[in-house]
């Protein structure tokens, strides 16, 4: 179910509305009021040692928990998307990153609790400025540094990690 699929009523004026929202905007048929259902964003790192390794965590919880991810999540309200970057990669492998690009953004959908959330992935590429501290810290099951040809693109989490994946390899850049 979509997030937009649970406005039955206008969160402004209370009016019953007469059918689902759709197209993503929500228009109250009583008061006017529109709210406009958008995509949330998360930023993913994917990281390289420098020694042609990169980094990819186990997910501890799902959607997809025990699958591989590049490290990353959910930019929060107000947060700049470099900021969220860097604080995911803290939280989650406890390094620093050097040499930071964007790589490119990729449509997920994103499963949690019977909710289906939109989400835009902005995927960016880094280089870890001390790979040896690396650990599995905030919903990381284990850490694994892998050299590209071992990366089983079907072991990925999310279709939006395989693409952007597909397009750091199509780059030669891994």
């Amino acid at each position: 179910m979509a997030p937009h699929d649970f406005f039955h009523h206008c969160p402004r004026c209370g009016a019953r509305q007469p059918a689902p929202p759709a197209g993503g905007v929500f228009d109250c048929a009583a008061c006017g009021f529109r709210l406009f259902f958008n995509a949330a964003c998360a930023a993913v790192v994917f990281v390289h040692d420098g020694a042609g390794r990169w980094l990819f965590i186990r997910r501890a919880k799902d959607p997809a928990r025990g699958r591989l991810a590049p490290p990353g999540g959910f930019i929060d309200i107000g947060e700049r998307a470099e900021d969220a970057l860097h604080r995911e990669i803290r939280e989650e492998v406890g390094l620093e990153l050097a040499d930071v690009r964007f790589l490119t953004s990729e449509v997920n959908r994103y499963l949690y609790r019977d909710v289906t959330y939109p989400v835009l992935d902005l995927c960016f590429t880094a280089r870890a400025v001390q790979p040896e501290r690396a650990a599995a810290l905030d919903d990381v099951e284990a850490i694994a540094w892998l050299p590209a040809g071992e990366v089983a693109e079907d072991e990925l989490a999310f279709p939006s990690m395989r693409a952007a994946w597909r397009r750091l390899r199509a780059a030669g850049v891994a």
